[in-house]
């Protein structure tokens, strides 16, 4: 079955960097395009960002542009998302989540906070 696992979330003070990591299996990963979503305490889940499915496009929120960055490894089935210059605002639980699929894994908390 599908599993996405993620990983790296922690305590960060503000301006410093995190890179989060997620696993995937149960599906062909070079075949989807992968997402990453967060969500606040009280708000809505949100798209953070997109990559395609062979790496050569990416899209990100307005909210993070310039500081966040998504890749992928093919051959590891993960997909990654470096995160920079972090602010109190970027706390959330991040998700990932492969394209037209409708699993979501147990999340990675991010904290970011002095």
């Amino acid at each position: 079955q599908v599993q996405l696992v993620e990983s790296g979330g922690g305590l960060v003070q503000p301006g410093g960097s995190l890179r989060l990591s997620c696993a995937a299996s149960g599906f062909t990963f070079s075949s989807r395009g992968m997402s990453w979503y967060r969500q606040a305490p009280g708000k809505e889940r949100e798209l953070v960002a997109h990559i395609t499915r062979g790496g050569g496009i990416t899209n990100y929120a307005d909210s993070v542009k310039g500081r966040f960055t998504i890749s992928r490894d093919n051959v590891k089935n993960t997909v990654y998302l470096q995160m920079n210059s972090l602010k109190p605002e970027d706390t959330a639980v991040y998700y990932c989540q492969a394209v037209s699929l409708p699993y979501w894994g147990q999340g990675t908390q991010v904290t970011v906070s002095s």
